[in-house]
């Protein structure tokens, strides 16, 4: 079967198993993400699975998730916690709850001790993360670099990239990524291959 298919058979079942819509939207691109990635299919779907079961198992803890704001991210089994909790007590409870879910082979916790952002810096760091993406296509001099090999996720005007690359690649990425209007600091989670 090839690794498209395969991934819409898998994406059709969470759906099922779920009953979102937006879910099968998601995984038909996310399936041509997993084409270019350095990743396997496994662990591309491994990934997935990772942010989902996390944030699933965030939304069942009402107390904890009517206080916070998560967003989690799994780049080849690293999960990345990044938004903001009122307490250190709630951070660290989010922490491990996500270091529990299944195939997280290590987790880095960059939440702030705050207040949750308002709406208007979540909507700035989407537009950073889209001027991030956009600039990493104007990187020159690295021989097959693909930029869409690299996740970029923005949380209060803080930039955080990953991916498996090579030393080179990281800091072509991480110099175009400065020069983004709005980034206000670039914290690398990649996994080199050299």
């Amino acid at each position: 079967m090839k690794p498209v298919s395969t991934l819409l058979v898998i994406t059709l079942a969470v759906t099922s198993f779920y009953g979102c819509a937006p879910v099968v939207v998601g995984g038909a691109a996310a399936g041509g993400a997993a084409l270019h990635s350095r990743r396997t299919m496994g662990t591309f779907v491994d990934d997935e699975g990772i942010e989902l079961k996390a944030r699933l198992a965030i939304l069942e803890n009402r107390e904890l998730d009517s206080q916070i704001h998560i967003n989690i991210i799994s780049y080849n089994g690293v999960a990345l916690m990044v938004g903001q909790a009122p307490t250190e007590a709630l951070r660290q409870q989010a922490q491990d709850i996500v270091a529990a879910t299944e195939k997280v082979r290590l987790v880095h916790n960059e939440m702030t001790i705050a207040a949750p952002n308002s709406l208007m810096t979540r909507s700035s760091d989407s537009l950073i993360t889209s001027k991030v993406k956009i600039a990493l296509f104007n990187i020159k001099g690295i021989k097959d670099f693909d930029p869409s090999r690299i996740k970029v996720v923005t949380e209060d005007g803080i930039v955080y990239l990953m991916g498996l690359v090579y030393h080179n690649e990281a800091d072509a990425v991480s110099d175009q990524a400065r020069q983004v209007r709005g980034v206000e600091k670039i914290v690398m989670v990649f996994e080199y291959l050299d």
